[in-house]
């Protein structure tokens, strides 16, 4: 099976919605690991392509196939979109090796009399040397404009454009475009120099470094095949975790000693930076739903040999009255929607709908509602989510404060000086990508109110 084969294979699998498209990548990565580097990449490139630019790729189909998209044999139609795309977006790849092989693979795959099909199709598309046809960017239409040069459903435009206004929906689908760094985070228990030799190790393994602005501890590595290998990593001197990730558990303003709370703790990222704030003296429990989800926590936490933290595999809907007013902290980052980071997940585009928004909502009520009764009097509770939704987001704010009885308590003090703004000073802010340097993450910090006895 050659790379384009294996291509196509992959995003079947993700029409199927047999899962993530980036898990699933990243399986095949690992499975045909023995593939050369520029195959490992081709691949990488042409099925993240594919995904990212779906929409685009069919718009593009329907001005030069007399099928459309939607009754061509699901084979066909992702194979079309394969070859469009190495045409449209891939200049290393003449077009005729990608009509070519794209034929080929239509006859080994028992679609011989569709060959002349498949050959028009992309013979057309090449031909027209990308002068297609798109929606004028119009005022009138720019919801269809956006929605197909950025591959983003048509209703999902219109509601950032309604949340968030014109220009920063703009800015918010172009920052989704650009290629995703891979964040690390230091151990911050080293040394400035054991961290210089970390970096140095790195860097010559052909890996570019850059700090990031934000925290002092954080780094976005490009140019690499895969953290597993870079140096310090089985060592447990850094950990893999999203920059917005790691804010998150700076607002909690966690001390040595604390007990923490991760009711939804998976892949464990959150957690490990807690224990580290916490120290030996202090205690992390980190809970999730799955054995599955569970074991990426144990995995984490075990290469970085910080045993004060334990796993539970405990359903977060459910009420524990062992843990009621226990926790110190308790960091409540709730299943969402995942639309800030649709430039890392770019098939969540296509599976979230209004009434999904809807039966999120009320799944994370449902875990608040029993998560705030962890908190000890004078503790603090830290809802965050990887989205840029309001009924995620700010509704459900409101509802801790008005319905649970936590008071909002400012998150200035923990955050750069770059984030504050407005909603720090009231205990909140909403990340966004091409605002700021992070995914679409919102964080939010309220005190449990300790009772006067008198």
């Amino acid at each position: 099976m050659n790379t384009r084969e294996l291509a196509v294979e992959l995003l079947m699998s993700v029409e199927k919605e047999e899962g993530f498209s980036s898990d699933l990548i990243r399986d095949t990565l690992n499975k045909y690991d023995y593939l050369d580097r520029r195959d490992k990449a081709f691949l990488k490139r042409l099925t993240e392509g594919c995904i990212e630019k779906q929409l685009y790729l069919d718009f593009i189909l329907n001005q030069y196939s007399n099928t459309p998209v939607r009754k061509m044999k699901p084979f066909i139609h992702v194979l079309l979109r394969s070859g469009v795309y190495q045409i449209l977006f891939m200049d290393q790849v003449p077009d005729r090796a990608a009509i070519n092989e794209a034929v080929k693979l239509a006859g080994r795959r028992n679609f011989s009399n569709l060959k002349g099909f498949v050959n028009g199709v992309l013979r057309s598309v090449s031909t027209a040397n990308a002068n297609h046809t798109l929606p004028a960017p119009s005022r009138e239409n720019l919801t269809e404009y956006l929605s197909v040069t950025h591959s983003v459903p048509a209703w999902l435009v219109e509601k950032w454009r309604q949340d968030l206004g014109d220009e920063m929906t703009e800015q918010m689908l172009l920052a989704f475009e650009e290629p995703q760094p891979v964040t690390i985070r230091l151990r911050e228990f080293m040394t400035v120099e054991e961290c210089e030799e970390v970096l140095s190790l790195m860097r010559k393994q052909g890996v570019e470094v850059k700090r990031h602005s934000y925290l002092p501890y954080a780094y976005c590595l490009t140019n690499l095949e895969g953290v597993h290998r870079l140096a310090g990593y089985q060592q447990g001197l850094f950990a893999v975790q999203d920059i917005s990730s790691m804010l998150c558990v700076e607002a909690a303003g966690i001390r040595e000693g604390d007990f923490v709370l991760d009711v939804c703790a998976a892949p464990g990222g959150k957690a490990c930076l807690a224990a580290d704030k916490t120290g030996k003296n202090g205690r992390v429990l980190a809970r999730d739903v799955s054995d599955l989800k569970l074991s990426a926590v144990e995995e984490n936490a075990g290469r970085l040999q910080i045993d004060w933290l334990s796993v539970q595999l405990f359903n977060a809907v459910e009420y524990d009255e062992s843990m009621e007013g226990k926790a110190d902290v308790v960091l409540a980052d709730l299943p969402c929607s995942g639309l800030g980071i649709l430039g890392k997940k770019q098939d969540i585009r296509y599976h979230v709908t209004p009434e999904s928004l809807l039966e999120l909502q009320s799944l994370q009520r449902q875990i608040l509602d029993v998560a705030v009764r962890y908190v000890k009097p004078g503790g603090a509770l830290i809802y965050s989510t990887c989205t840029i939704d309001p009924l995620e987001n700010e509704d459900n704010r409101d509802y801790i404060i008005r319905e649970l009885g936590l008071e909002p308590e400012s998150i200035e003090p923990y955050l750069p000086e770059q984030l504050r703004r407005e909603s720090t000073k009231d205990g909140y802010i909403q990340l966004l990508p091409g605002q700021d340097a992070s995914d679409g993450f919102f964080i939010s910090r309220f005190r449990k109110p300790v009772l006067d006895v008198h």
